[in-house]
């Protein structure tokens, strides 16, 4: 957990305590703090990442039967401060292949710095924009996680059926992908599960919406989820 001194994660316990900030061109406010023995990744609006609290992650993970994906290709698009593999690792035991997509190079400098570093799964990160990563990517993954976020707003081409369409051009049969929304309000939820029922399940007609507490997490096929 790099050079955090053991004070700061004591009193992370009582209060939120700040690390470090390192605002960007996409992200003015961008910064890591502790929390509860956790490092968390944050703008003014929203929590990118919460270290193995990553609650929408985790209950999702925790229903999912990770022997029925076909491999151990994972494509990451937006990398936070690498909740997910971290997760996925210390928390599930599963070491992937992480192809790892982030336009920031404040959140990859970050997530490079605290959590990284830490983890044996290798992960290739790639600097750039994840719709145009999607558009033109010629590979397949086993396991497809989407978590693109601008503060709290999820950008409109990311939401196209256009897109949708190339996320399941990207999927290796039996494959699976992992769609995070926002369902915290009246209007979160109302947005979600229209763009769930108009957009998400027209693509994935075998598709399963989860309530995680906060967020939906749109998964492509049921069938990952234990039974």
């Amino acid at each position: 957990m790099s050079d955090i001194p053991n004070w700061k994660v004591w009193l992370s316990y009582l209060s939120e305590i700040h690390i470090e900030s390192a605002p960007s061109e996409w992200n003015p406010h961008l910064y890591v703090s502790m929390k509860r023995g956790r490092l968390q990744l944050s703008t003014a609006r929203a929590v990118y990442s919460f270290s193995d609290l990553y609650s929408n992650f985790r209950r999702s993970f925790k229903q999912t039967n990770f022997a029925a994906l076909p491999g151990q290709e994972v494509l990451l698009l937006g990398l936070g401060l690498g909740s997910v593999p971290y997760m996925l690792e210390t928390v599930f035991g599963r070491q992937f292949r992480y192809t790892a997509v982030e336009i920031d190079d404040s959140v990859i400098y970050l997530a490079n710095k605290y959590v990284l570093q830490q983890l044996e799964s290798p992960i290739e990160i790639i600097e750039t924009n994840a719709y145009t990563y999607v558009e033109q990517c010629d590979r397949q993954f086993d396991l497809i996680i989407m978590d693109v976020f601008l503060d709290d707003i999820i950008p409109a081409s990311f939401q196209k059926m256009d897109y949708l369409q190339s996320l399941k051009r990207l999927l290796r049969p039996g494959g699976a992908l992992y769609y995070n929304r926002l369902a915290q309000t009246r209007e979160d939820k109302k947005l979600s599960m229209d763009f769930y029922k108009q957009k998400f399940q027209p693509v994935f007609p075998n598709a399963v919406c989860l309530d995680v507490q906060g967020n939906y997490m749109l998964i492509s096929d049921e069938a990952v989820l234990e039974d």
